[in-house]
């Protein structure tokens, strides 16, 4: 952030390959309409299963398995996680970055207001 109020917004370059990948998927899609933009949100929840996963590997609570994973995994995953959400924004949305970037400025807004108090 450039002061306590000001969110920096994402770089350019990220939106010039979210549009890239965008336009690679929709080429791809196997499944148009309104049942597409569904199954591609809903990919969001696979990819928290995957963050989980990866937690649950990290901290070996699964005894059966034991420790399977890093922390870096868990960093990836939850790269996965915001990749997918901003894609299926873009899907939602030609204006994606204007709609993340003026949500983003609203939270920050209201979260360092609320952390001021």
């Amino acid at each position: 952030m450039s002061d306590d109020t000001t969110p920096t917004p994402p770089a350019p370059e990220l939106w010039d390959t979210v549009d890239v990948l965008y336009a690679w998927l929709d080429a791809q899609r196997p499944v148009e309409g309104r049942e597409g933009l569904l199954l591609r949100v809903l990919k969001l929840s696979e990819e928290v299963g995957e963050v989980a996963e990866a937690v649950i590997g990290v901290t070996g609570q699964n005894p059966r398995k034991g420790v399977t994973h890093g922390w870096e995994d868990v960093q990836a995953e939850l790269c996965d996680v915001v990749i997918t959400a901003l894609l299926a924004l873009r899907t939602l949305t030609p204006e994606a970055r204007e709609v993340f970037t003026r949500h983003l400025e609203r939270v920050a807004r209201r979260s360092l207001a609320s952390a001021r108090q």
